[in-house]
């Protein structure tokens, strides 16, 4: 389980928002959000940024009576340690979380977050989690835990998903900065990964399963790493940014062996992003895309 040391806490600014879904877009009311700074203490750490993003996601987007999802990764967890003391203050009331991983329910589990399934749950009011890659067009590479999966199957019916990151997460192109998870069925796993390479949209990636732990694409071991789902994963390391993102994701997830793939597209809400000169909001509410 991810452990994290204890940060300041940032101060946040309201930003209230019409519900809204990039896939779905409605036109949001004009008074209804507007863009702000946050500045950070001086020199703060990678870790520092992390929980004054996690912690502004919980402050600007979830009140009492909402159902939550919460994202799995080294921001998403200071997400879901706002939301724990939150509701531990009485701050926030009647609240009802859905996990993506394990490691996530674990956390929400010891920090006293009702937690529920899709089962119980099928539409989110808001989710919160973090990215491996942000392009200009708030597209997402995501995965890098090994939980992409749920994360997809959660955060894609959330009304409102929230994405957290640090300004190193911001790419031109996806590709080339974080290689593209893609999970795939355990059963003749080496001919999918075959399959995966040859696709036209993915033209010259490297795929490469991962072995070891399912929550790092670095190799950490000799046996081949398995999700929480029981699937394996297959990392695409590119040189070049994705031609065409759209396309590389509906090829991806037509191929027969693919469970489904770290791009997730036409789904964020509103980007937070902190950096040396405080945080800043991308999206809906916030700037367009500045990188």
């Amino acid at each position: 389980r991810d452990t994290m040391p204890a940060a300041l806490l940032a101060s946040s600014v309201s930003l209230r928002a019409t519900p809204l879904r990039a896939a779905n877009r409605r036109v949001a009311s004009k008074s209804a959000v507007r863009s702000a700074v946050v500045a950070p203490r001086a020199m703060a750490s990678q870790d520092e940024l992390k929980q004054m993003t996690g912690y502004k996601s919980v402050d600007d987007h979830v009140e009492s009576g909402m159902v939550v999802g919460l994202g799995t990764g080294s921001t998403a967890y200071f997400a879901v340690e706002r939301l724990g003391q939150k509701l531990k203050s009485g701050e926030l009331k009647d609240i009802i979380a859905i996990p993506t991983s394990e490691r996530t329910r674990e956390q929400a589990e010891s920090l006293g977050i009702p937690l529920c399934t899709l089962n119980e749950k099928s539409v989110l009011d808001v989710a919160i989690d973090g990215a491996d890659e942000v392009d200009p067009n708030l597209a997402l590479v995501k995965g890098g835990g090994g939980a992409l999966l749920r994360e997809k199957m959660v955060e894609v019916m959330a009304k409102k998903f929230v994405v957290i990151v640090d300004d190193s997460k911001l790419c031109k192109g996806l590709g080339p900065g974080f290689p593209l998870p893609v999970e795939i069925t355990p059963f003749c796993h080496m001919h999918t990964l075959r399959t995966i390479a040859a696709l036209p949209s993915v033209a010259g990636c490297e795929a490469v399963l991962r072995m070891g732990s399912s929550s790092t694409n670095k190799p950490d071991g000799d046996e081949i790493a398995v999700t929480d789902n029981g699937n394996y994963i297959v990392d695409l390391h590119f040189k070049e940014p994705i031609k065409d993102v759209n396309k590389a994701a509906e090829e991806l997830k037509n191929t027969v062996g693919v469970v489904d793939h770290g791009l997730f597209v036409d789904m964020s809400y509103q980007v937070i992003i902190a950096g040396k000169d405080g945080i800043r909001v991308a999206g809906t509410g916030g700037e367009p895309a500045w990188w």
